[in-house]
């Protein structure tokens, strides 16, 4: 357990940072489970601020049209905060508890689900951090009836690290783009890649597999056995690479049912590299 400062100013004595080598984890359950920081070698990879960071998305990814979703001949009604939508789920808004077995550079958090989510369950986020890379794990589990659910990250990867480098260069290979609507929302067709700036989501049937290069600076590799990475440019500070369990609006097109015996089980690695 560690104590850190917020980005403006503030102390926060629950936060908790993992280290291994030169790089470092820190952690705010009580702002959602949000990664604050990651640092490697004193150079910070994520962008900075109450809102940013790497926070989880769950029980849903990315927008619920309508703030609606079926379980079954079900309707439940979700709060829309985008616009019609409903967005990112209830995770990043809940205090988590850190469960027992932390070490110096691995610790694991859970939370209960609860309103405004209608179903019971808990989901669990593990962070394991190494010289070179940091794992992600996250699950979701039932403790009553079965349930449609979504997992998955959305970190805020600068950009520009700010020491006179240049811009992030993004490499990726895409089986798909999903086609928006003019709602935001796929429209269900699947198109050919379409040029920078993207707000899209991307099918990768053999995993995610993402890297941001800094020129003679650093690589990062983000990879997960997820078949889905929604890739966000279109803010000049930041670049945001998010593996997810299902596209947006999955909760309706690609519901995955979480059982008694089946939880959801999500898995990143974002592997540095450091350049020059």
């Amino acid at each position: 357990m560690a104590t850190d400062q917020t980005h403006d100013g503030r102390i926060d004595e629950h936060a908790v940072q993992l280290e291994a080598g030169q790089a470092r984890l820190t952690i705010h359950p009580d702002r959602g489970c949000r990664v604050a920081s990651l640092t490697v070698g004193g150079v910070e990879l994520l962008r900075q601020g109450e809102k940013f960071g790497s926070f989880p998305m769950v029980p849903w990814c990315g927008r619920t049209r309508d703030g609606q979703f079926r379980n079954g001949g079900v309707l439940h009604q979700l709060p829309r905060d985008a616009g019609p939508h409903a967005i990112h789920g209830t995770g990043r808004h809940t205090a988590w508890q850190q469960a027992p077995g932390a070490t110096a550079s691995e610790v694991s958090f859970y939370y209960d689900l609860a309103e405004p989510w209608p179903y019971k369950g808990r989901v669990t986020q593990r962070f394991a951090l190494a010289e070179d890379h940091a794992e992600l794990t996250m699950s979701v589990e039932t403790t009553g009836d079965s349930f449609p659910a979504q997992a998955g990250w959305h970190p805020w990867f600068l950009r520009n690290l700010g020491h006179g480098g240049q811009d992030a260069e993004i490499a990726f290979s895409p089986a798909w783009m999903e086609q928006r609507g003019e709602d935001h929302l796929p429209n269900g067709n699947r198109v050919d890649p379409t040029p920078r700036p993207w707000d899209d989501c991307f099918g990768m049937p053999d995993g995610v597999d993402v890297t941001l290069t800094w020129p003679g600076e650093l690589l990062l590799r983000v990879t997960s056995p997820a078949p889905w990475v929604v890739l966000y440019d279109e803010q000049p500070e930041a670049v945001c690479v998010e593996p997810q369990s299902g596209p947006p609006n999955g909760l309706n097109t690609d519901p995955r049912l979480v059982t008694p015996i089946e939880p959801l089980e999500m898995r990143a690695t974002w592997a540095w590299e450091r350049l020059g």
